[in-house]
């Protein structure tokens, strides 16, 4: 059973994954004649695919912040999305992989997408901007790591120990003593939770707006078509394995 907070981001992340489906088809029809586009019209087409990762964040934050266990493991996501997921979302550096892949693609009967004319000065650029991206991911994940090994630091054993023991030797007094220490103890832990996944967070918009900044208009829309295109994918494979595991199940019972 879905918890509220569960319940509530279920139902917009089905709706901006959706909103996200309908921005990629006009990203995808200017991306097949861009070089014929005014660079203001790839620009609005730019920042609507900004403003909508930027609802995503604001609407995550805010729900975090009544249950950030939620994003840890998430019940929107299929199984597949969760494999890939880093610290409750995509992994920054996966951009770079994104961009080196449309570098190199060729493009398909009918229009693809690939990312063409990346002077010498980008190309330096991307990646002094990995390189940074590289130190900030490792900053996050030492921080998750603190977190996790926090777990088990001796206040959070101690206060294991005597609640053990006050259910089996204490009265109600004592228990509900043990209990308020726990819970103030949980109470910091989620509040660290939240710190790391919003530090996650910033560094996977500060990735997408660097990225931005360097390309030019068209090639920010061929970049933006292509990521957009692979979280969809991505969610429509898992999906249709989540329903062929479920339909087998059925079957075996």
């Amino acid at each position: 059973m879905k918890t509220q907070v569960e319940e509530k981001f279920s139902d917009f992340y089905e709706k901006w994954m959706d909103h996200l489906e309908h921005l990629l088809q006009l990203l995808l029809l200017v991306s097949r004649d861009g070089h014929s586009q005014e660079a203001a019209y790839l620009q609005s087409m730019v920042n609507k695919l900004t403003a909508h990762h930027k609802e995503y964040y604001t609407f995550k934050w805010a729900a975090a912040h009544e249950d950030v266990l939620a994003f840890f493991a998430p019940v929107w996501l299929s199984p597949l999305e969760n494999a890939y997921l880093w610290v409750t979302g995509w992994k920054p550096s996966t951009v770079f992989r994104v961009v080196e892949s449309l570098r190199g693609a060729q493009p398909a009967a009918g229009g693809g997408v690939r990312l063409s004319g990346l002077t010498e000065e980008q190309v330096k650029k991307i990646e002094a901007l990995r390189v940074k991206i590289k130190l900030e991911e490792e900053r996050v994940e030492r921080e998750m790591e603190r977190q996790q090994v926090g777990m088990a630091d001796r206040k959070m054993v101690e206060l294991a120990t005597l609640e053990r023991q006050a259910k089996k030797n204490g009265g109600a007094a004592a228990v509900a003593q043990v209990n308020g220490l726990v819970e103030v103890a949980l109470k910091g832990l989620l509040a660290g939770l939240e710190k790391v996944m919003k530090m996650a967070d910033c560094v996977r918009l500060k990735t997408l707006k660097g990225m931005l900044d360097i390309l030019t208009p068209t090639q920010c829309v061929d970049f933006l078509a292509a990521a957009s295109m692979l979280q969809i994918q991505l969610r429509k494979w898992g999906k249709k394995r989540e329903e062929k595991s479920l339909l087998i199940t059925v079957k075996t019972m």
